[in-house]
């Protein structure tokens, strides 16, 4: 079965007599294959319904299989047809995607009750964060891209090149290696700015004696990667080896916890603790992970508060640091999807201390 009928088909299981309106275009692209800027999918158990503006219409006629398409000149007076067809009285919407100004134009403009309850958003979270085979390839496709383009512009980390030139040339060959576009706003800084977590690249020059962080990923059909790693331009000093090596430990343990079963607040526990055991308590002050996914930032998230247990398929990122204000900082993120004894990571580059 193609995989978004068999998506369909998993959240029809679900509606039992409900119907559930989903606007959100990630969410839509997730059940039909359609990215679509202005497309509106209902489902309910008598089938799903794909309404398409004239800009998309023929596309989604020809490649859409998982629901009827639904060419609309008025949206509402097409919603209202099929819900009067199927004598429908309440829907469900993605509560936590809607805009108030959006619930208010369906509430007034649909003849059914739409309901705020988070339904909707529970069913598709819950779908969405046990990834799939052919998810799990493209993730795989994401991050394999992203290490090419690392691989193509390696050469141009020197001393005296700029964090920008890095970060522009880096995003430049991911397009050319087949990326939509960079996962986010790329991370490639040096020196003392390596202490902030989301620095941000500028003209500052790569220096010997620093360290250089790359935060990169590339987003290939919608799917994404996030990777970490952190260089060292020339010879680092004792600290910063030192500070490295707490860095990697504390991520390799966290990485060894992965498996069915376990918190991710457990995963995040161990990061931490090991961490502020070696005397760097308040210099690790992020969650130690997040999930990937069509999203670069998903559930689940590897924090304290995070109550989430592992399942097979999920897919989450494990990235402590260490950032020591004013001096430098360390980094280091792998990709990983939990497998049915383990993890499996996607990236493929080391991490032991590179020095360049």
């Amino acid at each position: 079965m193609d995989i978004y009928k068999k998506r369909i088909a998993n959240l029809i299981s679900k509606t039992d007599d409900d119907v559930f309106l989903i606007t959100d275009d990630k969410n839509i692209y997730y059940l039909t294959g359609l990215w679509d800027s202005n497309g509106y999918l209902l489902v309910c158990n008598k089938g799903a319904f794909l309404f398409v503006d004239f800009r998309y219409g023929e596309v989604a006629e020809k490649t859409v299989k998982s629901a009827k398409v639904k060419v609309f000149v008025k949206l509402f007076d097409e919603l209202n047809t099929v819900i009067k067809k199927y004598s429908i009285k309440k829907c469900f919407c993605e509560t936590d995607k809607m805009t108030v100004s959006e619930y208010k134009k369906f509430s007034e403009k649909l003849n059914c009750t739409l309901s705020d309850d988070r339904k909707l958003d529970d069913i598709i979270g819950d779908m969405r964060i046990v990834k799939d085979e052919a998810e799990i390839a493209l993730l795989q496709k994401a991050q394999d891209i992203t290490e090419k383009a690392l691989e193509n512009i390696r050469p141009m980390i020197s001393d005296g090149v700029t964090e920008k030139m890095v970060a522009t040339e880096l995003e430049h060959q991911m397009k050319i290696l087949g990326a939509e576009e960079a996962s986010f706003d790329l991370i490639a800084i040096t020196g003392k700015k390596t202490a902030l977590p989301h620095g941000v690249p500028d003209d500052e020059k790569i220096k010997k004696g620093d360290f250089f962080t790359l935060d990169i990923g590339a987003a290939y059909k919608g799917y994404h990667s996030d990777m970490t790693r952190t260089l060292c331009i020339g010879e680092p000093t004792r600290e910063m080896k030192k500070v490295y090596d707490i860095v990697l430990k504390a991520h390799k343990k966290a990485l060894d916890s992965v498996q069915p079963g376990i918190r991710c607040s457990d995963i995040d526990k161990i990061a931490r603790d090991y961490i502020y055991s070696q005397g760097y308590e308040g210099c690790f002050g992020h969650a130690t992970g997040h999930g990937v996914g069509l999203d670069i930032h998903e559930l689940p998230t590897v924090s304290t508060k995070s109550d989430v247990v592992l399942k097979k398929g999920m897919v989450i990122t494990v990235e402590p640091g260490i950032y020591l204000k004013d001096k430098f900082g360390v980094r280091i993120e792998d990709t990983v999807v939990v497998t049915e004894n383990g993890y499996k990571s996607f990236a493929a580059i080391p991490k032991d201390l590179t020095i360049i």
